[in-house]
């Protein structure tokens, strides 16, 4: 039953346009074919005819599985660069086997249930783990690691998390590499949460 649609969150800037905008179409692309969804080859005329404006985007892209396309926009501001998110664990899991979790699509249930765990002045993201205790990602973002010599360490697909837009292009361009991470291998470390509509935002577990 395709009863989700497939999700893209992209950035718009005056200046730049869509952000990380080809990486965006790529995921989408290949979840289309992995889940047998239509339309994908449309997507990105759909983001460029899409009204624009003089100030920053945040723009949601939904495919369906009939090719249907819907796009629709808001008023973004940037965080600022002195923020850092305070993080908490969510007891919520997440079952590593199953594999729609490495693809955004509207079914987000378990990321909402984690995300009700704390109020907003308790913890601006919240990370859940897997079956195994492992670390897998927050309830909207990739989680990143500095392993004290210059990269980034970020859990496995197979962990069951998202394969992130931010994610890949870190790894890409060797910023960032593949390790199962477990709650205590994020205790001392300086950490970072991220997302495409975002960026990298230092974080801090408490």
């Amino acid at each position: 039953m395709k009863d989700f649609s497939l999700i893209e969150t992209l950035r718009w800037q005056p200046d730049a346009g869509f952000i990380r905008f080809d990486l965006h179409l790529a995921r989408l692309a290949a979840s289309a074919r992995t889940l047998g969804f239509e339309g994908a080859d449309k997507a990105g005329a759909a983001l460029e005819s899409h009204q624009k404006t003089d100030h920053a985007l945040r723009v949601r892209l939904a495919l369906f599985a009939d090719g249907r396309i819907e796009v629709t926009s808001a008023h973004f501001t940037p965080l600022g660069d002195v923020v850092t998110w305070k993080l908490k664990i969510a007891a919520t899991r997440l079952d590593s086997a199953n594999r729609l979790l490495a693809h955004k699509t509207s079914k987000r249930e378990c990321y909402d249930k984690a995300r009700a765990e704390f109020s907003r002045e308790q913890a601006d993201e919240v990370l859940l783990l897997n079956e195994h205790g492992a670390v897998c990602e927050g309830s909207i973002t990739s989680l990143f690691v500095d392993d004290g010599g210059g990269q980034l360490l970020t859990p496995p697909i197979s962990q069951g998390l998202l394969a992130g837009v931010l994610r890949t292009q870190l790894i890409c361009t060797k910023k960032a590499r593949v390790r199962p991470l477990f709650p205590k291998d994020l205790r001392g470390r300086k950490l970072f949460v991220g997302n495409s509509l975002r960026g990298l935002i230092p974080a801090s577990l408490d």
